[in-house]
C-alpha cells in the first residue's frame, strides 16, 4: 500500500525559500509588543509573529494580503505553511 501526501499548488511553487532579513516581527516592533515564534512570508518576504504570539501578525498578513505561504523563521527549523490550503511541507 503507498500513502499519498497531500500538497498544493502553493507549496510546490515555492521553490526558492525566502530568509528572514531579520529575526524579529516587523509588525511587533512597531508597536512595542513581544512574539513567541517567527515566520517569513514566500511572497512578499515580510517577517511576523506566529499564532502562538498575542498578535498572531503572519495570519492576519494572510487574510490582509493572500499571501498564501509562509516559513519558519526558527534557527533550524526547515517547513513551509500553505494558510489557503491548511498544508505543510518540509523542505
Amino acid at each position: 500500500m503507498s500513502l499519498k501526501m497531500k500538497t498544493c499548488r502553493h507549496l510546490t511553487a515555492a521553490t526558492e525559500i525566502l530568509p528572514p532579513k531579520s529575526y524579529a516581527c516587523e509588525e511587533c516592533v512597531k508597536t512595542g509588543s513581544s512574539w513567541v515564534h517567527l515566520r517569513t512570508c514566500q511572497t512578499c518576504g515580510v517577517t511576523l509573529c506566529c499564532d502562538s504570539s498575542p498578535n498572531k501578525h503572519a495570519t492576519k498578513h494572510f487574510h490582509e494580503t493572500g499571501h498564501p505561504v509562509t516559513a519558519s523563521a526558527e534557527p533550524g527549523e526547515r517547513w513551509l505553511w500553505c494558510y489557503a490550503d491548511e498544508l505543510y511541507a518540509k523542505y
